[in-house]
C-alpha cells in the first residue's frame, strides 16, 4: 500500500508527542486525522499541515466515550478516507502517592489512556480488516516500569502494553501490527507540567533527569514520530507485538 493510501488517525495530537507524530505521518505522505479533545486546539497543526500541501482534519472527541469515538472514525472514514493507521497518544497525567490518589485521579487515567486505546483501536479496526492492511501503535512510557507518584499511570501505561500485545495476535491473520512505543523523557508541556508541580525550574528538572541518560539529551517529540514512522511503514510488517523503548538507553 502507497503512502498516499493511508489515512492516520493520531489522538491527543493537538500538541506535544502526538502533534510531532501528526506532522511526521504527514510528511510521510499519509492524510492524518488530528484528533483532541478540544477541535479548535487542533487547528494549528492541521493548518500546517496543509500549508506543506499534506491532508488532514481536526477532529473533536473524548476517546473514553464510545459514542463519541463511533463518531469521530465514521466522520474520518467520510471525510478523509476509510483509516488504516492509529497511533493511541492521547493521555493525561494525574499524579500522586498511593494514599493521596483520588478515586477519580485513577478513573480518569484508566479511562483516558486504557479505556480509550480499547475503543479507537476496535473502531478502527474493522476499517483495516476490510482493507487487509493496518497499523497500531499504542503509547506506552518508561512509567509502565513503576515509578514513584504514578501507581495509575505507570498501570495504564503497563496495560497498553498487555493489550498491544494481545492486538497482535489477534489482528496479525488480517495484514494488522500492533505495536507500543514507551518514551524516556521527552521534553514537552506535560513534563514541564510535572516540574511545576514539583516545585522544580524546568530546566533545572531537565539537567536532573538528562544526567541520567546514556545519549546524555532529553528526548524531543520528533524522536517518538521517528520511531511510530517507522513503526507505521510498508516495511515494518514483520515487526508486531513489540515495546520500543525510546529513551535515550536501555529500560529494564
Amino acid at each position: 500500500m502507497s503512502n498516499a493510501q493511508r489515512i492516520a488517525i493520531v489522538t491527543g495530537a493537538a500538541r506535544g508527542i502526538g502533534a510531532a507524530v501528526a506532522r511526521r505521518l504527514a510528511a510521510d505522505g499519509m492524510a492524518v486525522a488530528v484528533l483532541d479533545l478540544d477541535e479548535t486546539a487542533c487547528g494549528a497543526v492541521v493548518a500546517e499541515i496543509e500549508k506543506a500541501d499534506g491532508r488532514a482534519l481536526a477532529v473533536g472527541a473524548d476517546v473514553s466515550d464510545e459514542a463519541a469515538v463511533e463518531q469521530a472514525v465514521e466522520r474520518v472514514a467520510a471525510e478523509l478516507g476509510a483509516p488504516n493507521v492509529l497511533v493511541n497518544n492521547a493521555g493525561v497525567l494525574r499524579d500522586n502517592l498511593l494514599f493521596k490518589m483520588s478515586v477519580d485521579d485513577w478513573d480518569t487515567v484508566m479511562n483516558v489512556h486504557l479505556r480509550g486505546s480499547f475503543l479507537m483501536s476496535r473502531a478502527v479496526q474493522r476499517h483495516m480488516i476490510e482493507q487487509k492492511w493496518g497499523r497500531i501503535v499504542s503509547l506506552s512510557s518508561t512509567s509502565a516500569l513503576g515509578n514513584r507518584g504514578q501507581a495509575n499511570y505507570a498501570a495504564a501505561k503497563a496495560g497498553l502494553q498487555g493489550f498491544t500485545k494481545t492486538l497482535a495476535f489477534e489482528l496479525g491473520k488480517f495484514g494488522v501490527t500492533a505495536n507500543a512505543v514507551a518514551p524516556g523523557f521527552i521534553e514537552t508541556d506535560m513534563t514541564a507540567a510535572t516540574a511545576a508541580r514539583m516545585g522544580v525550574p524546568f530546566e533545572d528538572f531537565k539537567k536532573a533527569v538528562v544526567a541520567t541518560i546514556p545519549v546524555a539529551r532529553a528526548g524531543q517529540p520528533e524522536d517518538i514520530a521517528h520511531t511510530i514512522s517507522f513503526l507505521t511503514s510498508e516495511g515494518a510488517g514483520f515487526v508486531s507485538g513489540q515495546v520500543i523503548y525510546v529513551a535515550g538507553g536501555p529500560k529494564n
